[in-house]
């Protein structure tokens, strides 16, 4: 008994001295550890360097031969210095500090993107701490360790399988530079996007265009006679695509998924959908039809095809692993096949962050018939299948992704990053376009679609697009019921939307105070700058007026006050775009009897 447990503190013993931390100093945070419990054959080295006032961590790993990579952990840890709020793309619209013990922010190629801002509320970067791995997973632990108020961080690295290799490379950037809370993240996608080394796919100028969508008011109930005549009052008023959503594939109107994975046109809804395509492309808008990309319905003729070949199961569909190379295949025939036949110009693809599952089927029969072992890897091979194949038939397809999803790793098959599902929500709208317009580059940007109830005033029908105006707005209301006053505020917005689109949607953008839910957003191109107050009592820091200024009153009351210099006259526009008045303007800090959800120009 004395020799088993001489063993046992023997082989307790190894398993301590086995394992492995590095420490390496940080001006900015104190110190960086790195810790690995069973680093194996693996050896590591941790560096930092310093480059236009901030900090990169590097950690460098190898093996002499490939293998599965051990998981490690780096850790940082700093004192909550005028840090009260934090940022992430995870929670964009709770700026709330969680305690270190009951938070993990998830991140990998469809499932957001580790960059994480701590702020003070005059909206100065505190600390910004962004990873340049935005392909395989990433557990982040962010939040404050009760101990003497400190930040504490611990991004956890290969906690999922991975194939096998033999070295391994990746960074950390630390921010503490005191400068706008939204350019500090800006800056650090940017430099993730960099140092992954992924190359974003060119969005075409449709990609930015008003959008129709079907989903909020036909739900699967959708025919092809209704979704002409609704993209003939679409196009009217200046929309310039429709996405047919959900519906189109099946007769079943349970909005569930029990029937997707055939991917057969509804004869009994659309009895000939290229002719259909073609009478909606005559109205000059362009066609783009969705697809829940992984999943297989239990009452489809696919589903026992597929039966093994699925990451997960419920009780009415399979999600589909990427990881069997005739799974990709499929999809990959079906949307270029569904393009050449139909005439489509792009595809809404959904639910590309099911491509998950938290008890791994593969490793029970050790990948048998998978020929990529990562997940990731494997959504990755199987996006760039799709968008190639797609690209070769429509240099300009429209590929629509929506939230979570996002980041520098799926635009690269992807041109249009939408808001997740968010009806009626206007607020929710306008915190969603923020995050994707700070996180995705130049890839088009567009709201969840809109929707209001008919007998809602103009005036507030009109703040859900002013909520939405610094992305691409997308409506979801039955036009042939809407009133004529609606039909007109829409109309002017969409064609100011128009006029403004540079500045709204391709220039310098910064939105105030997430904490407080953004109560004012600002854009600002070469010559004119454009400033949205979403919250009644606020106080719009307009600063020198060099240029046209105008200022959007989503407020949702009339008169808006802004702290003002260098402004000689405002010209006032009620919420069809009429000119109601024209007033003289003195510096400081002047009331402004701006319409709700009209808007001044300011000289």
């Amino acid at each position: 008994m004395k020799k088993f447990f001489s063993l046992l503190l023997v082989l307790a013993s190894l398993q301590y001295v086995s394992a492995l931390e590095k420490t390496v100093g940080s001006r900015l945070v104190g110190e960086v550890s790195l810790t690995c419990d069973k680093p194996g054959d693996w050896t590591f080295d941790l560096g930092i360097s310093e480059t236009d006032g901030k900090e990169v961590v590097t950690v460098s790993m190898k093996a002499p031969s490939p293998q599965t990579p051990p998981q490690f952990t780096l850790n940082i840890r700093t004192p909550q210095i005028s840090a009260p709020n934090i940022w992430t793309v995870q929670q964009y619209d709770r700026c709330q500090i969680k305690p270190d013990w009951g938070v993990n922010y998830r991140s990998n190629l469809a499932t957001h993107m580790p960059v994480f801002t701590f702020f003070n509320n005059d909206n100065t970067n505190t600390l910004t701490i962004a990873a340049s791995e935005c392909l395989r997973e990433i557990n982040s632990a962010i939040g404050l360790r009760e101990e003497n108020c400190m930040l504490d961080a611990r991004m956890r690295y290969f906690q999922k399988p991975e194939s096998p290799i033999d070295s391994y490379t990746t960074k950390i950037i630390l921010d503490k530079r005191p400068v706008f809370w939204s350019d500090a993240v800006r800056e650090a996608v940017d430099w993730m996007t960099a140092e992954s080394g992924v190359k974003p796919v060119e969005a075409p100028d449709a990609a930015f265009d008003p959008l129709y969508s079907s989903w909020y008011q036909f739900h699967q109930n959708v025919f092809a006679q209704p979704i002409e005549e609704e993209c003939r009052q679409a196009a009217a008023l200046g929309m310039k695509t429709i996405i047919v959503d959900d519906g189109w594939q099946t007769d079943d109107n349970n909005r569930g998924y029990a029937y997707t994975g055939d991917w057969e046109v509804s004869k009994n809804r659309f009895p000939d959908m290229a002719a259909h395509v073609r009478k909606v492309h005559d109205t000059g808008m362009k066609y783009m039809l969705w697809y829940s990309v992984p999943f297989i319905g239990r009452k489809s003729k696919n589903f026992d095809r597929f039966k093994g070949k699925y990451l997960r199961e419920d009780y009415e569909k399979g999600s589909l692993d990427p990881r069997f190379p005739e799974v990709r295949e499929f999809l990959c025939n079906l949307f270029e096949n569904d393009m050449k036949r139909y005439g489509y110009d792009g595809f809404k693809l959904d639910f590309i962050d099911s491509f998950n599952t938290d008890n791994d089927p593969a490793l029970a029969d050790n990948f048998a018939g998978r020929d990529i072992k990562s997940i990731p890897e494997a959504v990755d091979r199987l996006m760039s299948d799709i968008y190639s194949r797609l690209k070769a038939i429509n240099p300009n397809v429209l590929i629509e992704f929506r939230q979570a999803y996002t980041g520098p790793a799926i635009r690269q098959y992807g041109n249009m990053l939408r808001v997740g599902d968010c009806p009626g929500d206007m607020h929710a709208n306008r915190m969603g376009i923020a995050a994707l317009r700070l996180t995705s580059g130049n890839t088009a940007v567009h709201a969840d679609m809109l929707e209001w109830n008919p007998g809602e005033s103009p005036e507030d029908a009109a703040r859900n697009i002013l909520s939405s105006i610094f992305g691409v707005v997308q409506y979801s209301l039955m036009l042939r019921d809407l009133p004529e006053n609606h039909k007109r505020m829409i109309t002017h917005w969409i064609d100011f939307s128009q006029k403004h689109r540079n500045t709204l949607l391709h220039s310098s953008f910064r939105p105030y105070n997430p904490e407080s839910g953004y109560p004012i957003i600002e854009a600002e191109a070469n010559d004119e700058k454009i400033m949205a107050v979403y919250l009644v009592n606020t106080v719009v820091p307009a600063g020198k007026v060099d240029k046209p200024l105008y200022i959007l009153n989503a407020s949702g009351t009339s008169g808006i006050v802004a702290d003002i210099e260098g402004a000689k006259k405002a010209e006032i526009y009620n919420l069809y775009g009429k000119k109601v008045n024209t007033i003289k303007i003195s510096d400081g800090i002047r009331r402004i009897p701006i319409p709700n959800s009209g808007y001044a120009l300011i000289r």
